[in-house]
């Protein structure tokens, strides 16, 4: 590549460290590539192999170039761009007036910038509804709803700078950093244990976090292989077990009571839910022997600086918000909340789904998370925007898609693809067929594109600017090289077109600093960031003056509770919705892989990605295999309640017996078939983690191309 342009600095697209790269522009539109940023501040020149291949599909073949319109014969053709936002503003004045504002829904994405965010859900709710969601609804929904509930803010409470520097025992529950947050494990959980710290990994499936730590003292660390969907009960094995050993020894302070005393509430439930609990009979219930689980609970105790990792092995339950807040109780009756190398870290999946939460793309709040039911916080927002918001929360995604033909008419879906990220996808596509009007904006024709009457496209992450904000809270800004196709438009040239066009005014913005200027009014814990000050390290939030140099960890004094208090609540074990039986006697849970990354839209496109892992498979344990007469790499059929897919079988001690694993990425053979659409009933997340199964040899193995996303 000969070109006088200087290399770009920006953020990796892919998961949430925010990970700084380089992209080097070439002569000709396009031509762009991945270099290092040597001095990047998260990951300071280092990347994964999804980060370094991520400009393979910046000029990719399947490029959306020109805005389509289906026409009488259900046929997609091209059409102009005045043509399309024409039929758009018509489409949306015509539900509004035949049906009411709460017949749209709006999908934002993690994977574009706070600034088109921002203008998303401004513009849905400017429209007078507050049916918009993102992402996260499927990923950490569970974890949001318990961290702002018992302790603030729905948030990283800790920096990675300041858990590597400063934790002696990393709790890894239901995440897999190895390969979905690579360079976190390596770069900030390894070197830790490196340096003495303890892993202690809570999974039912063996992977590469598990085998990454096996670098040194192996005894020193621990694998607790549970059943699926027990989580409850193993942390309240670890939980009595502190307190049984506190009573019997107060002195060895394996809880804090100075720490309970003064800044936490809810104690005495915890005590009066464990106190009839039968260790014995949770730990076969968990799969898995009581004295590890008591060896576990021993060093996280002991610790003098013990963090919490969650993911969504826990989030995906019909228990998830339960799930999350037993580890919230287990770090704080500990004390182990409120300074560095401590806290509880939801590891967040994309680029940017903290961001879109934090800039209000969810049914139930606005920017800042301040509650759209909250008279005095609604009111501070629309003195900013100059009109009224709805003061009732609206629909979450699963829930839109879930009323799309009977209460739901029209979808704008910009950057998602919930065909492919929702569970019990065939019953998705369905349900989206029978909708009067759905306007997809993104860089790829989608499974949900499809469906869609017109398809606006967009550019991609290298081409555009704006911020993002990683998985500790760390807003940093992007920027983008010119636009590779001349008849794309970037997402927020879309937003604010559109918006202009429906309202005259409000969404006149010509660049995304002016509308950082406006989010950043009413979003108080970004109040005192402007662009000049993110600069190229970026600000953690909250940062609520300019000068402000952001919280690496939260909660020093007090936690952002109205009393001011963490709350401890004890829970019980709730059961998956859905139980191995006579039918589906095994039990199927979900998880991603380092080469590819959620719905697939972007990573299966890239030749060195899916190189990797061309196409989708399933972990089957030996006992299993043999009862079910299946052989390595033997092509079977995997049913639920819901569907079938046919995928290759590895059999591998890597998963427990009774319980299949395998991933979401890949169109023809998606776990998302089969997965089971029950809801967490506060968070309203799915309970992806657990579904009854079944397995038989297909003889006959369908055609499994890795699908476009």
């Amino acid at each position: 590549m000969s070109s006088d342009q200087e290399p770009v600095k920006t953020i990796c697209p892919y998961c949430g460290v925010g990970c700084g790269i380089q992209v080097q522009p070439g002569d000709e539109p396009g031509d762009v590539q991945f270099m290092p940023w040597g001095d990047a501040p998260v990951n300071e020149g280092r990347i994964c192999i999804k980060g370094g291949a991520a400009t393979e599909v910046v000029d990719h073949e399947d490029r959306l170039t020109d805005p389509l319109l289906r026409d009488d014969n259900g046929e997609f053709r091209e059409a102009t761009w005045e043509e399309a936002y024409e039929y758009i503003v018509d489409e949306l004045e015509r539900i509004r007036e035949d049906y009411g504002p709460d017949a749209m829904g709006f999908f934002a994405s993690s994977k574009v910038m706070n600034e088109e965010n921002y203008l998303l859900q401004k513009l849905a709710r400017r429209y007078g509804t507050n049916n918009v969601d993102n992402c996260t609804r499927m990923c950490h929904a569970s974890t949001v709803w318990a961290l702002r509930t018992s302790l603030g803010a729905g948030a990283m409470t800790n920096s990675m700078r300041d858990l590597r520097e400063e934790c002696d025992l990393f709790w890894i529950q239901g995440a897999n950093p190895g390969e979905q947050h690579p360079i976190a494990n390596s770069q900030y959980f390894r070197q830790a244990v490196l340096e003495g710290a303890t892993v202690i990994q809570v999974d039912p499936h063996a992977n590469k976090t598990t085998r990454s730590f096996q670098i040194d003292d192996t005894d020193r660390h621990q694998h607790l292989q549970l059943n699926p969907g027990t989580d409850i009960p193993l942390l309240n094995i670890v939980l009595k077990t502190i307190l049984e050993h506190h009573a019997d020894h107060p002195d060895d302070g394996w809880i804090d009571e100075e720490f309970i005393a003064e800044r936490t509430e809810g104690f005495d439930h915890l005590k009066a839910t464990l106190a009839d609990f039968d260790k014995e009979a949770a730990a076969e219930e968990c799969g898995v022997p009581l004295e590890a689980i008591e060896l576990a609970a021993e060093k996280y105790a002991t610790a003098d600086n013990a963090a919490i990792f969650t993911g969504m092995g826990m989030s995906q339950h019909a228990c998830g918000v339960d799930n999350v807040q037993n580890e919230i109780n287990l770090a704080l009756i500990t004390g182990n909340l409120g300074r560095a190398g401590t806290g509880v870290n939801p590891l967040r999946g994309q680029n940017n789904v903290q961001g879109t939460c934090d800039v209000g793309a969810m049914p139930n709040v606005l920017p800042g998370y301040q509650l759209v039911d909250d008279d005095e916080a609604r009111e501070s927002v629309e003195d900013v925007w100059g009109f009224e918001i709805p003061d009732e929360p609206g629909l979450t995604n699963v829930e839109i898609s879930y009323e799309a033909g009977d209460s739901v008419k029209g979808l704008y879906v910009m950057g998602e693809n919930p065909v492919m990220s929702e569970p019990d996808a065939n019953s998705v596509a369905d349900r989206l067929g029978d909708l009067e009007f759905m306007v997809v904006q993104d860089i790829f024709m989608t499974e949900t594109a499809e469906f869609a009457d017109v398809i606006l496209p967009a550019t991609t992450w290298a081409e555009r600017g704006g911020t993002v904000t990683n998985t500790d809270r760390r807003v940093q800004r992007m920027r983008g090289v010119g636009k590779v196709h001349e008849n794309t438009k970037h997402d927020r040239e879309i937003l604010t077109e559109v918006g202009m066009r429906l309202f005259d005014e409000g969404f006149d913005f010509d660049d995304p600093e002016e509308i950082f200027e406006e989010l950043r009014q009413v979003c108080p814990s970004y109040h005192g960031m402007t662009y000049d000050l993110l600069g190229e390290e970026g600000l953690h939030w909250p940062c609520y003056e300019p000068g402000d140099e952001g919280d690496p960890f939260l909660y020093e004094d007090e936690f952002e509770t109205e009393s001011g208090l963490g709350h401890i609540e004890g829970v019980e074990h709730t059961p998956p919705a859905e139980t191995p039986d006579d039918e589906y006697p095994l039990i199927l849970t979900t998880a991603r892989l380092e080469e590819h990354y959620n719905t697939g839209t972007m990573s299966t496109r890239s030749p060195t990605l899916n190189r990797q892992t061309p196409e989708n498979f399933v972990d089957v344990h030996p006992e299993d295999a043999e009862r079910y007469g299946i052989e390595d790499g033997e092509y079977v059929r995997l049913r639920s309640r819901r569907g079938e897919i046919t995928l290759e079988a590895h059999v591998t001690e890597a998963t427990k017996e009774g319980v299949v694993w395998t991933t979401p990425h890949f169109a023809a053979a998606s776990a998302n078939k089969l997965t089971n659409h029950v809801l967490d009933e506060r968070a309203k997340i799915p309970e992806y983690k657990a579904a009854a199964a079944e397995i038989d040899v297909d003889i006959e193995p369908v055609d499994r191309a890795a699908g476009d996303d």
